[in-house]
């Protein structure tokens, strides 16, 4: 099967390279020169682990193409994916669908037989009934369905969530539609992963609700965390007991400095909007995304007071900035939040982060960038580490007290413990969800 995967961002990249090792003959189409030519020299865009390898792979295989030509790669195409940005549209919060209409238009034109258009892309609910509107109204001679298949995958993880799904959620109108799209996915089939099939809207909804429930979450258990602090309980034993109700679940109840993201920072503001619109607010996504703001805010005043008081020409090194392990997103990180707060007030800051510094370096000005957790803390003030990468989760404590002008450490992540901390010789240690009793000097 030929397939037209209009868009090379992460979903788009992602959702290519698997489909073609799927055996399916797939054409990645990118407006973008230069990044259709990294493409075709072999190098990724993105840090996606393994991602790399299988493009190698199925480029090798003959499966799989970069093209700036829309055109050429819709040609013959049975199914042509859209997968393109939908950002949170400036001053309203609505999902920016600009570039979702502008595909939909140029695929039109281009259409030479039945194909399905597919949505891959994060759009409101409704949106797929306008791309076949601007289908129609480009090409009123165009034979071809909508379906939206919205996409489930975790940065860090991607492929496996590709390959290995929890479900595959797949939107039509008509089974001419549904048997394309059961082709397209038919390795999955064959392997009994669960595939749902719906009607355009419930697809559509699915996808909001689904990161709107796993931001609630994460909220809940960071706002539990807080209350935790003043009660003396600790969070981490909070999140275990919970998560042991099957009813509950142990996933997304890990207490941080707040979610962040390509996903759930503008799919939640959408939904508000949506809600907003259709005049049934949605109480409960407005107040996580209230939550969620005050949470990045509560660290920078943890950070602040294990510098007693004041960061103000103080060195602080900071371990982490993309917005989870295992990527180089720093879309909506806490970091964005944080580290300017620091700079602003006076603070001296380092970096290190094993993927961030090329988004990194435009987006925090006036930091610091190093390559070794031990360089960033020498004669620093205080440790914070923001994001949980690996290296980051078997520090020598003593070796980075050591080598510090006041051992102090913010342990964003609940990494460590009060005890390794005063045991390797911090005079100050903060974490979240547990009540700081102060580490003696």
């Amino acid at each position: 099967m030929k397939i037209a995967m209009i868009g090379t961002g992460y979903v788009g990249l992602v959702s290519g390279v698997c489909f073609s090792d799927f055996g399916h003959d797939v054409v990645c189409v990118d407006k973008d020169p230069a990044k259709i030519e990294m493409l075709e020299a072999g190098k990724v865009p993105i840090y996606e682990p393994g991602l790399d390898a299988l493009m190698a792979k199925n480029v090798a295989a003959g499966r799989l193409s970069f093209s700036g030509d829309l055109a050429k790669a819709v040609d013959g195409a049975e199914a042509i994916f859209i997968a393109v940005g939908t950002p949170t549209r400036r001053g309203d919060g609505h999902a920016d669908l600009t570039y979702v209409m502008a595909a939909a238009e140029e695929i039109a034109t281009a259409l030479t037989g039945y194909a399905v258009i597919v949505t891959k892309s994060t759009v409101p609910v409704g949106t797929n009934r306008q791309v076949k509107h601007v289908v129609s109204k480009a090409n009123p001679d165009a034979e071809y369905d909508v379906a939206s298949n919205p996409e489930f995958l975790r940065e860090g993880a991607a492929i496996d969530d590709f390959m290995r799904p929890d479900r595959v959620v797949v939107g039509v109108q008509n089974d001419r539609a549904a048997d394309v799209m059961a082709e397209v996915y038919r390795p999955l089939y064959l392997r009994d992963f669960p595939i749902m099939t719906t009607d355009l809207e419930s697809a559509e909804m699915i996808k909001y609700a689904a990161n709107a429930f796993l931001a609630t979450k994460i909220t809940f258990i960071n706002e539990i965390a807080a209350l935790c602090e003043r009660t003396g309980a600790d969070v981490k034993m909070v999140s275990k007991g919970m998560g042991l109700d099957g009813r509950i679940g142990n996933k997304f109840l890990h207490a941080g400095p707040g979610y962040g993201g390509s996903c759930f920072p503008k799919d939640t503001q959408a939904l508000a909007r949506m809600g907003q619109d259709h005049s049934m607010p949605m109480q409960i996504t407005e107040a996580v995304i209230k939550v969620n703001d005050e949470v990045k805010r509560r660290m920078i005043d943890k950070i602040v007071d294990i510098c007693e008081g004041s960061v103000n020409g103080k060195t602080i090194a900071i371990l982490g900035v993309t917005f989870k392990p295992n990527t180089d997103d720093m879309r909506d990180a806490p970091a964005l939040t944080i580290v300017p707060a620091l700079v602003g007030a006076g603070a001296k800051v380092r970096v290190v982060d094993p993927q961030g510094q090329r988004e990194g370096e435009d987006l925090l000005p006036g930091v610091n960038w190093l390559d070794d957790a031990y360089k960033a803390v020498q004669n620093a003030d205080a440790t914070v580490i923001m994001t949980e990468w690996n290296e980051f989760r078997a520090l020598n404590l003593k070796r980075v007290a050591n080598r510090m002008a006041r051992p102090a450490l913010a342990d964003l992540r609940n990494i460590y413990s009060e005890k390794d901390a005063k045991r390797a010789g911090f005079v100050a240690y903060t974490s979240i969800g547990r009540a700081d009793y102060g580490i003696s000097s």
